[in-house]
């Protein structure tokens, strides 16, 4: 693709900031300061890319890893306002799950220790549960205050609040883990996923790009599935005090 096809590429938006105008959406300006800092931000990564990839130096791949996890984690901690360190319990979530589902990729061979292999996959898994994480924090939000009478009625016939909070808690892990298993459902029949059709247009085999988005698309259960249940169990503590009474979220 040439530099000039790649400007070009930038048409597509100014369509959409026409219709924006045209619709007074009010949208124009921020499709416009996405469409800037998309661009310095992928060509800065690009940049660093090339130089870790060049490198292959472990250190450079850590600190390529932790950044993406701080500002996966930041992102996420967002839709946890009010929740008790709620940057420090998704961070911790992120990396546990992202250290697992690499790791079982090294040792079963599926990857090698190099970074242009380590690096986009682990990209990948981290975009996936930021996500999650979000949608885990809606989700939780949502039942604790809609639940809250249910909770309350639980703790006054002497459940613990592990107990009293067990139905909003699985709920909220099972919410979270649902876009993932309906993109396994469909996956290949309403569109090809990123990495296959990544992999095709650099002239890879289509069976061979399967593989690997088979690879993907299974350790994204996986990791969607850990990480729900980590952050719920990280989080449905902070709903109550030292003595099982409920507080909630402020």
């Amino acid at each position: 693709m040439s530099i000039l096809a790649t400007i070009m590429t930038v048409s597509f938006v100014f369509i959409a900031i026409l219709l924006s105008l045209q619709l007074r959406l009010k949208l124009e300006r921020d499709m416009f300061i996405g469409t800037i800092r998309a661009i310095i931000q992928l060509v800065a990564v690009g940049y660093v890319l090339e130089f870790v990839f060049s490198s292959r130096h472990w250190a450079f791949i850590a600190c390529m890893l932790f950044m993406m996890v701080l500002v996966a984690a930041h992102n996420s901690a967002k839709r946890g306002k009010g929740v008790p360190h709620v940057f420090a319990r998704i961070f911790f979530t992120i990396s546990v799950v992202t250290g697992f589902t690499i790791g079982m990729m090294l040792a079963l061979d599926l990857i090698h220790w190099e970074p242009k292999s380590i690096i986009p996959i682990s990209g990948m898994v981290i975009g996936n549960c930021m996500i999650v994480s979000s949608l885990l924090l809606n989700q939780m939000r949502e039942r604790a205050e809609s639940m809250r009478e249910e909770i309350l009625v639980a703790l006054s016939l002497g459940a613990t609040s592990r107990q009293a909070s067990e139905r909003m808690t699985r709920q909220a892990i099972r919410a979270g883990m649902i876009p993932v298993i309906d993109s396994m459902k469909t996956i290949g029949l309403v569109q090809l996923p990123g990495m296959m059709t990544g992999l095709i247009i650099a002239g890879t085999s289509p069976i061979e790009a399967v593989r690997y988005q088979l690879l993907i698309m299974f350790s994204f259960t996986a990791a969607s599935a850990l990480t729900s249940i980590i952050l719920g169990f990280l989080v449905y503590p902070t709903l109550f005090n030292r003595n099982h009474q409920y507080i909630g979220w402020k």
